[in-house]
């Protein structure tokens, strides 16, 4: 069974650089898991008026107002199969800011045929949800951009309009010279500009799967049907 990133990219996916084959060839069939260990060397944030957006992000592992370098994360990527039987992927990263504190972005991917094409669901509660842009570039790397932003509560079901919300760019690869995976990924608004963004590299492990059994802590508290 193919990744549900396979699936999104099509053949596409053939262009990635090996190590991200790898990466993003995750799946419950495959059998394993990734487990990044790495530092980001810079992550910031908007001007202050962004800050109150940002701290209600904090709320459901969203977003956060935080800044600094030099900041040591890890990033677990986990496939599984969700309450409705949906293939899905996490994206837990969890960084380890000064003082002892700790941070997380949480998402959950799952590949929508009716979307046609992979639903981010952000934080905790899976409550905003955000179809995303795939693309391989010359170089081997990949290219993931947020589109439109949904917002779902009990019998509640909107999308935002973009004055409200960021759109996520987010750039990975692999050096081959020193065997790093690189990130860098940016928020921006369309009337605000940068809200949010950070830049890394990291190293990683591909612990098997036991069963359909992952770390507890990785799963939404929460999970949505509508995509």
């Amino acid at each position: 069974m193919a990744s549900i990133f396979e699936v999104a990219l099509g053949q596409d996916f053939q262009r990635l650089h090996p190590m991200l084959q790898k990466r993003f060839g995750v799946d419950t069939e495959a059998g394993y898991g990734c487990v990044g260990h790495g530092v980001f060397s810079e992550v910031r944030r908007g001007a202050w008026w962004t800050v109150p957006f940002l701290r209600l992000g904090a709320y459901r592992n969203i977003l956060f107002p935080d800044q600094g370098n030099d900041i040591p994360f890890t990033i677990e990527n986990y496939p599984y199969i969700d309450g409705f039987g949906r293939p899905t992927v996490t994206f837990v990263r969890t960084l380890e800011l000064p003082s002892s504190k700790r941070r997380r972005f949480d998402a959950t991917m799952v590949h929508s045929e009716r979307r046609g094409g992979i639903v981010d669901y952000l934080g905790t509660h899976q409550h905003l949800a955000t179809d995303l842009e795939l693309e391989v570039l010359a170089d081997g790397s990949l290219h993931l951009q947020s589109g439109a932003q949904r917002f779902y509560e009990g019998f509640a079901g909107f999308t935002f309009p973009a004055f409200c919300t960021g759109t996520a760019d987010l750039y990975e690869s692999f050096d081959d010279i020193r065997g790093m995976f690189t990130i860098q990924m940016q928020v921006r608004n369309p009337v605000v500009g940068f809200l949010f963004g950070y830049r890394g590299e990291f190293t990683f492990t591909y612990p098997s799967l036991s069963g359909t059994t992952i770390p507890a802590h990785l799963k939404p508290l929460r999970e949505e049907s509508r995509e």
